[in-house]
């Protein structure tokens, strides 16, 4: 068995297009990284004429009452595809906690949405007698869905805490 040389010049051309490669991919900025769960890399770029930052809704930092609280706590929990158990919404001011139980859920499998509204965080704390399912301190103006399973009938106690008056939402349904 021979080996055979290269032509005059291949080994040059080829070490230029691997540099013009190089310089290509390097220049390559607008590349980003994306997880798993279907989040991506925090970047770092300065806001510019075409990356503009938008502040958040200011409409709401504020908290709302009455038939205002009713069409937020609606916007903010997004219909699921199983039967709604439980749901629920209200206010809290500064320092408050909430203890509200569900009613009597059949064992299975459940999604538990959780909202808020405010300036601040809301904790969220889901139990099963001494258990903890979900334990959560959600920053406002997000929304969150936990899946819990139950393995027999069973009733859940729902504490929600403030440490800003804010409102909140959250619904129990069927999966």
């Amino acid at each position: 068995m021979g080996s055979r040389a290269a032509p005059p010049g291949t080994a040059q051309r080829l070490a230029r297009a691997a540099v013009g490669l190089l310089v290509l991919c390097g220049s390559v900025s607008a590349c980003e990284y994306t997880y798993e769960d279907g989040s991506k890399a925090a970047t770092s770029a300065a806001p510019s004429p075409t990356n503009v930052v938008l502040p958040p809704d200011p409409a709401l930092e504020s908290t709302v009452t009455g038939k205002a609280l009713d069409e937020w706590a609606t916007a903010a929990l997004p219909e699921s595809q199983g039967r709604s158990f439980y749901s629920s919404s209200g206010s809290l001011t500064a320092g408050e906690s909430r203890t509200e139980q569900t009613v009597q859920l059949p064992g299975g499998t459940y999604a538990v949405t959780l909202a808020c509204r405010g300036t601040r965080r809301v904790s969220f704390a889901v139990k099963l007698g001494e258990a903890d399912l979900v334990d959560l301190t959600l920053g406002c103006a997000n929304a969150r869905v936990s899946v819990v399973q139950l393995e027999k009938d069973a009733v859940l106690s729902i504490t929600v805490g403030a440490g800003a008056n804010a409102n909140f939402a959250y619904r129990v349904s069927r999966l």
